[in-house]
């Protein structure tokens, strides 16, 4: 394999910023992504092909993941790392502009499972368990979709919480889990049964009788991820587990609209990859005498994907302000991840295409992004969830059946 298979040089500014939006970091915080990008495209982009195709995690990457000193970004104290909504998105991208797999992995753990327990949980909680997640000694998951009920968990989970004293008595599954099969905590959703509604409860894996997880085989998308299927049967979890500010899915949609939008950050980041990819290939790649980036066509499809990762970058970027200012709603969230992925789809499409039949080989990198588009298109809600969550905003009519 020759070099066209590579990621440009570590520092460059990416060939995908065509608009320069890093350009409205601070130094500082510019100085924190390139540390991310330099991480990225000299540990991960080497091997990361061969996990994916594994089906495996680089758990030998996880110490120098935690030196970068990202965990907890976005949160404010308790040992994390803090730091605008806007670095927090340009990070997610970054992520994904090396390996979509890597950058959910990220989110799951810093947005999802963090996120519950700052957003949801008590301060004995915060004290107790962002630490060592911000340092990733501690790593988590996030259980809210079940075998049986995805776009439905606002009233229809089928897990079951019921108290007994000091106790919670946890009965059901969750599925599609990621970091579940070998993270130390689960953030796992509930339906109590005393007042049908939804609670939050902080589970540690390794040590509460009655959880169990099964790995996930035989997946195409985010391969490097590893989802589980989450078995609870009478687990029981102490009253101070119980994230003591979730007594509501309207205490879990707070924390679903904050990665909603991420989902939307990271799908412009693999965007932006795979264009990359693309764009290093049509330069190096010479059909009838001469690259065929000269070809008429191999432009076009190029434009149209720079100018798909130019507007979802640019959209993240007001929706990134939006939520530094404390504006964020869930249908700004929701417009987001729906347009975002939707572009992502077409770009990464295009960018195979491009590749001919080498786009179907994972050695040259675009195969990975084309096939991770589809996990981030369904998960975080779907296109068209998110598309009547917009509507009704819009036209005062709910749509939801």
């Amino acid at each position: 394999m020759n070099d066209m298979s590579q990621p440009p040089k570590t520092d460059a500014v990416p060939v995908s910023d065509f608009y320069e939006i890093t350009e409205t970091l601070s130094p500082t915080e510019l100085a924190t992504l390139k540390q991310v990008r330099t991480f990225m495209e000299t540990k991960v982009a080497p091997v990361i092909n061969k996990y994916w195709a594994e089906d495996a995690f680089p758990f030998e990457l996880l110490p120098a993941f935690g030196e970068l000193g990202i965990g907890g970004l976005g949160l404010e104290g308790y040992g994390c790392r803090g730091g605008s909504q806007q670095l927090f998105g340009f990070v997610m991208m970054e992520l994904a502009r090396t390996d979509p797999s890597i950058a959910t992995f990220f989110g799951v753990h810093d947005g999802l499972a963090m996120g519950s327990i700052y957003l949801d949980g008590s301060e004995a909680q915060k004290q107790t368990w962002l630490p060592p997640m911000a340092r990733m000694e501690k790593i988590g998951c996030f259980g809210l979709t079940e075998p049986l009920v995805g776009s439905g968990t606002g009233g229809g989970l089928l897990t079951t919480a019921k108290r007994e004293g000091d106790t919670w008595i946890l009965n059901g599954q969750k599925k599609w889990i990621g970091n579940a099969p070998w993270c130390d905590v689960s953030i796992i959703w509930a339906r109590d049964v005393a007042d049908n509604q939804v609670k939050g409860f902080i589970v540690e894996n390794k040590t509460t009788p009655g959880f169990s997880v099964e790995k996930i085989e035989h997946k195409i998308a985010l391969k490097v991820v590893q989802n589980g299927l989450i078995t609870l049967k009478d687990c029981r979890i102490a009253e101070a587990n119980r994230l003591q500010s979730a007594n509501s899915f309207r205490d879990t949609a707070r924390v679903l609209r904050m990665t909603r939008y991420a989902v939307a950050w990271i799908a412009t980041g693999c965007q932006m990859g795979a264009f990359e990819h693309a764009l290093a290939y049509a330069k190096e790649r010479k059909q009838f005498g001469k690259p065929i980036g000269s070809f008429q066509m191999v432009q076009d499809l190029l434009a149209k994907m720079l100018a798909n990762v130019t507007a979802c970058q640019t959209m993240m970027l007001r929706l990134s302000q939006l939520d530094d200012e404390g504006k964020l709603l869930d249908h700004h969230a929701s417009l987001a991840k729906a347009f975002c992925t939707a572009k992502m789809r077409e770009t990464v499409s295009w960018a195979r295409e491009l590749f001919g039949g080498n786009g179907i080989v994972v050695d040259y990198n675009v195969a990975r992004f084309f096939a991770d588009a589809e996990g981030l298109y369904s998960y975080e809600g779907t296109f068209q969830m998110q598309n009547l969550i917009v509507g009704k905003v819009i036209t005062g009519l709910s749509a939801f059946v």
